[in-house]
């Protein structure tokens, strides 16, 4: 392939991403957002519209904030956030990133196939060959789907966690955390080491998942999914996946907070308040944050600043996000 079919090939697989459920900018979860910042946008702009009344400014002023209050579509997409230089850097990640995965991860990448092999036959070597179990069809895709779920988030929970707790990992997950503003995109803003850790962590999940259920069920396994997705994976990127990254303030309230990290949880995770460093590393379930002792709810926060704070790293150009964590590991020795 020459790198006019290689290039058009990417672009063409980037642009797929709005059709595709797999991907968090699917068109669905991007509308399904949207749809759950109706209420808080008519919250906030009751809490405004009280705000106003109760002000000494004059009349041109309370209209002129009115009217701010009013547009839900600047609400939704201020210019300010999604033109700022934090989110270009976003954007061309999202298209840099893609070409570099594409280029080099196929050559030096972990795949599923022969680590799911491998634990199979680990399982017949120790525990000896059996039949497999007679269970219905729709029991083993249960069981097979709710296990690639909950292997899938405990593994990203754990490596975000080591992302944040081993200084060398985090010179490179800082990338993501240099963000000042956030956007669906942002959730693309990464060093692309770090993109090839989470790679090699979704071949191990799927191998050793898959590995273990072939054992017990046999080559037959289906997973229960919508429109290609894992159900679970889709139900949780449908329920506002894409307001994680960005300035709309979701919470799902103190009991549904226990077991499923809200937007507004995820915001606090990206907070420069010291207070908040090293919280919520979960991605869809609380309960891996709560066993580490890592858990917080939204109730009572406000006024979140992203980035961070006073050791943000200058990733203002493309060349100073891919660099900077070589530099400042450098710097260190």
């Amino acid at each position: 392939m020459n790198i006019h079919d290689f290039l058009t090939t990417n672009f063409l697989e980037f642009a797929s991403y709005m059709n595709d459920a797999n991907k968090r900018l699917y068109w669905g979860y991007l509308v399904s957002a949207i749809l759950m910042a109706i209420p808080v946008y008519y919250l906030q702009n009751k809490t405004e519209k009280i705000a106003i009344n109760n002000t000494k400014n004059d009349d041109t002023d309370n209209n002129d904030l009115k009217r701010k209050s009013d547009n839900f579509f600047t609400f939704i997409f201020p210019k300010n956030i999604y033109l700022s230089p934090s989110s270009r850097i976003d954007y061309q990640l999202l298209v840099v990133n893609k070409v570099i995965k594409a280029a080099l991860f196929p050559v030096i990448i972990l795949t599923m196939a022969p680590i799911a092999l491998f634990v199979s036959a680990s399982f017949d070597n120790i525990f000896g060959a059996q039949e497999f179990l007679p269970w219905s069809a729709t029991t083993i895709i249960a069981i097979f789907t709710l296990l690639l779920f909950l292997v899938d988030d405990f593994t990203r929970f754990l490596l975000h966690y080591l992302l944040h707790k081993i200084p060398f990992l985090w010179e490179f997950h800082k990338v993501h955390h240099s963000a000042t503003v956030l956007t669906p995109f942002t959730i693309y803003r990464s060093h692309p080491l770090e993109n090839y850790f989470y790679a090699c962590r979704m071949a191990l999940t799927q191998g050793l998942v898959v590995g273990l259920c072939y054992y017990f069920f046999g080559p037959t396994l289906k997973m229960a999914d919508i429109l290609g997705a894992n159900i679970f994976i889709f139900l949780f990127n449908f329920l506002g996946s894409n307001l994680r990254h960005s300035h709309i303030w979701l919470s799902f309230g103190n009991r549904i907070e226990n077991w499923i990290i809200s937007p507004a949880q995820h915001q606090i995770h990206h907070s420069i308040n010291p207070k908040h460093f090293d919280k919520n590393f979960g991605t869809a379930l609380a309960i891996w944050d709560r066993m580490f002792g890592s858990h917080t709810k939204a109730k009572g926060e406000k006024g979140i600043t992203f980035g961070v704070g006073k050791h943000n790293p200058d990733h203002s150009t493309l060349l100073k996000v891919y660099l900077s964590p070589f530099l400042s590991l450098f710097k260190k020795n």
